[in-house]
């Protein structure tokens, strides 16, 4: 058994301890905001936040993260009110098929909290996403307005 901290709730899950983590996410615990990818972390489809980091969840073995904190799209609204990252991906349309949205959502959020401000080449360092419908200008947009939208967030 393993003992994981989601989305503020704990979880006990019997698995082995090198399952990846995005699997126990979906298939165990009933989590599929979080996406598979391509299996190998580079695309970004399964990126999960673990202790405030973002991580991609198909490559970190469930039993290197018992007892830490992982948090999943899922827990992004608060309250009934959208994360400031969610709010302008709706605003600026970023979302065509939406597949790779949640991990390019999550990494966003990620870098918010590390440089509360980014520069273009920020976004290009730290967003390594794939997205195979191409809005990277209306992702580059959306990130800014919500980088202006967290100031004003309580």
């Amino acid at each position: 058994m393993t003992a994981l901290f989601i989305n503020g709730k704990s979880h006990e899950v019997d698995v082995e301890s090198n399952t990846p983590l995005l699997w126990v996410l979906r298939d165990t615990i009933g989590l599929t905001g979080t996406k598979y990818g391509c299996g190998i972390a580079q695309c970004g489809a399964c990126t999960v936040h673990i202790d405030g980091v973002a991580a991609r969840s198909c490559q970190v073995p469930v039993g290197t993260v018992g007892g830490r904190a992982i948090t999943t799209i899922e827990a992004l609204a608060q309250n009934g009110k959208l994360h400031p990252v969610q709010q302008a991906w709706l605003d600026f349309d970023v979302p065509q098929c939406g597949y790779c949205q949640s991990g390019m959502m999550m990494a966003v959020v990620a870098l918010l909290k590390e440089k509360p401000k980014p520069t273009d080449a920020d976004i290009d360092a730290a967003i390594t996403n794939i997205c195979r419908c191409g809005t990277y200008q209306r992702i580059r947009a959306a990130i800014h307005a919500a980088a202006n939208a967290q100031k004003e967030r309580p």
